[in-house]
């Protein structure tokens, strides 16, 4: 898929077919995660897949909405390292990456925000901090994001006009 088409047509999507993601779209996914761009290369992040029972009801008490994190096929946890402000923008564009990674490959995808999380300590290592969760899934509708041009997309988006939030100093 074209760049500038994945980034205008991605949307986030909370309901997911009942179908599990293949290991190899699964491992696509995490390694958009891992090229990712870091300061000083630090590379702070860390990738929990949630797999058990238990760590998809940790992960689930820890959101907003843990009713699509418990739907999803594939949920993962994006940890950082302590140590930098760079940490969180480090996890962003990891982030990011996975997400359009998997819209690339017709997976549909969900940030999570962290409501609760103390409730993700069954999930870290000592020296992780809880980032942010995301959750995947095929699409319930089958999407199309040929078939508008990115132009079309992005006119379509409920965002702020560029003029709006771009000053040219």
């Amino acid at each position: 898929m074209d760049v500038a088409l994945a980034i205008a047509s991605k949307r986030d999507v909370r309901e997911y077919a009942d179908r599990a993601l293949e290991p190899g779209v699964q491992v696509g996914i995490l390694d958009a995660g891992r090229l990712a761009g870091s300061a000083r290369n630090r590379q702070p992040w860390r990738f929990v897949v949630a797999e058990s029972g238990d760590a998809r009801a940790s992960l689930a008490r820890a959101v907003y909405r843990p009713e699509v994190v418990l739907a999803a096929p594939f949920s993962v946890l994006v940890t950082g390292l302590p140590g930098s402000a760079l940490t969180l923008m480090d996890i962003g564009r990891a982030a990011q990456n996975m997400m359009l990674a998997a819209w690339g490959l017709g997976v549909v995808s969900c940030p999570h925000g962290l409501r609760d999380p103390a409730a993700l300590t069954p999930l870290l290592e000592d020296d992780e901090e809880p980032g942010i969760a995301l959750s995947f899934g095929y699409p319930l509708v089958e999407r199309d994001p040929a078939r508008r041009t990115p132009e079309s997309w992005s006119a379509r988006a409920r965002r702020v006009s560029l003029d709006s939030i771009v000053r040219r100093a």
